[in-house]
């Protein structure tokens, strides 16, 4: 395995870790924020080992799907289109308050459980068991 997907990996979990003590602190926007992220550096790890190059820095979810060939199942597609689409109020809110309201605690935890079982089926897959 490319020592940059590696890397990639290392910092999917290490993003994913921080999205739960945001969880615990009650930074909820931050936890969906993190899941965006961790997401996106766990299929640029298989865009890596699939192009053998460093991916383009973008921070579309689809674009990585697509570029990494993974078939992935219908769920996670319909997940990672949802999280795609909150990536940028939850980086740069227009509004805080609204968006402190569109992802309360319960969303959060929703995104970040729906997140890992990503991860973790990402992580399982044949590309990155070479």
């Amino acid at each position: 395995m490319r020592k940059d997907t590696l890397n990639w990996i290392a910092l999917a979990e290490y993003d994913i870790e921080t999205a739960h003590h945001m969880l615990k602190t009650g930074r909820y926007l931050y936890v969906v924020f993190l899941c965006h992220l961790s997401l996106e550096k766990m299929l640029k790890a298989h865009v890596a080992e699939i192009t053998q190059n460093l991916p383009i820095k973008t921070h579309d979810l689809i674009y990585l799907v697509k570029t990494s060939g993974i078939q992935l199942p219908e769920t996670f597609l319909d997940f990672i289109g949802k999280i795609n689409t909150a990536s940028i109020p939850t980086r740069y809110p227009d509004d805080l308050q609204k968006s402190l309201k569109e992802y309360p605690k319960s969303v959060a935890k929703e995104y970040l459980q729906q997140t890992e079982e990503i991860i973790e089926w990402l992580k399982q897959h044949p590309t990155l068991k070479k």
